[in-house]
């Protein structure tokens, strides 16, 4: 009977911490993931409220150690690239191209997009409710902190994993009639994110001769292709036969960075507070 009566203090113990979990630290977990995030928004150039002025220009230096080969200054607008100057020495003959985009051009960067909309996805999920509102049981927070922790990890994964192309597919994107002299046809170059950095390849190619003895084999998508990839573009067939790479850190980014990590971690911490409690009730003889 003593037995039983503890057993049942318990559990009353027991529901009153998690009544106090759903209606107290549930929502001051959500305050905290709504303003961690809003941050994050606000990093991204746009503020979650919708209202703002114009996103400012940052200037950002792109260059490499070991190598002069590519130096480039480019222009970032939050999720546009609007200015690019690139300076390029030909290998063989120390030749200096330059190049720039149009005045009337301007590059998205379709991973910031992203990784912005999908915060704003997770703002949106974190806020959709009334400000009374109060939650009933562990699943509907477990439901909740699933859907924004899969948002998190979907902005997250769009700038730590830049899209894999084919070289054809990098020959006829938008990105090519940029320019200012027009690229030459020898000349491919991509702009993407990489965690928290802003990079440009650009390939040099050599135009393979249709009697050539080598053995053409097409390379598949990659976000960075090497010396010795072929493809064939139009009529004509290319090998890359140099490769540079050039990149800088967009602070802003590493922010964002850290915001997601944070954010994912309070959810999942939140996650395992509610499991504790459901794998009680679970497992208990009542």
């Amino acid at each position: 009977m003593a037995a039983a009566m503890a057993t049942q203090g318990e559990r009353a113990v027991l529901e009153e911490e998690f009544k106090w979990l759903l209606q107290e630290e549930v929502h001051a977990v959500l305050r905290q993931l709504q303003d961690i995030l809003k941050e994050a928004s606000h990093r991204f150039g746009l503020p979650a409220s919708g209202s703002g002025g114009a996103v400012k220009q940052e200037n950002f230096v792109l260059s490499t150690s070991g190598t002069d080969q590519v130096k480039g200054v480019m222009t970032l607008q939050g999720d546009a690239l609007c200015q690019a100057d690139v300076n390029l020495k030909m290998p063989r003959n120390n030749q200096l191209l330059h190049f720039a985009f149009r005045e009337d051009k301007q590059w998205k960067l379709q991973q910031i997009q992203d990784a912005r909309n999908h915060v704003n996805q997770a703002i949106y999920l974190l806020m959709n409710r009334d400000v009374n509102y109060q939650f009933k049981t562990g699943l509907e927070v477990l439901k909740l902190m699933d859907a924004v922790m899969l948002q998190l990890s979907r902005a997250r994964n769009r700038l730590t994993t830049p899209a894999t192309l084919t070289l054809p597919e990098i020959a006829s994107s938008g990105l090519t009639k940029m320019f200012n002299p027009a690229l030459p046809p020898d000349i491919l170059v991509n702009f993407y994110i990489n965690l928290n950095k802003l990079c440009l390849t650009v390939y040099q190619l050599h135009m393979m001769q249709p009697s050539t003895t080598k053995n053409f084999k097409p390379a598949g998508g990659s976000v960075l292709h090497n010396p010795g990839a072929m493809f064939e573009f139009g009529s004509q067939r290319y090998e890359v036969s140099h490769v540079h790479k050039v990149e800088c850190v967009v602070p802003w980014l590493n922010d964002a960075l850290v915001f997601f990590t944070v954010s994912l971690q309070l959810c999942q911490q939140l996650k395992d507070k509610i499991s504790v409690f459901s794998s009680y009730w679970n497992y208990r003889p009542y």
